[in-house]
């Protein structure tokens, strides 16, 4: 089965909404469907700007 990775990065607030569409919208019910993590990320920072934090997503 092909494998496809896809990364989605959101307000802490909206985590558990966005996976449960994810998985919503992905789920076919066959093998291969896939899996969704939620994990906490510590820090960003959009390196062009410097931007830290809720301001670099």
């Amino acid at each position: 089965i092909p494998k496809v990775k896809v990364e989605v990065l959101t307000g802490s607030e909206d985590a558990e909404r966005v996976a449960g569409l994810i998985a919503e919208s992905a789920r076919t019910g066959q093998i291969g469907d896939g899996k969704v993590w939620v994990t906490a990320v510590d820090r960003a920072i959009r390196i062009r700007t410097g931007e830290m934090g809720d301001d670099a997503l």
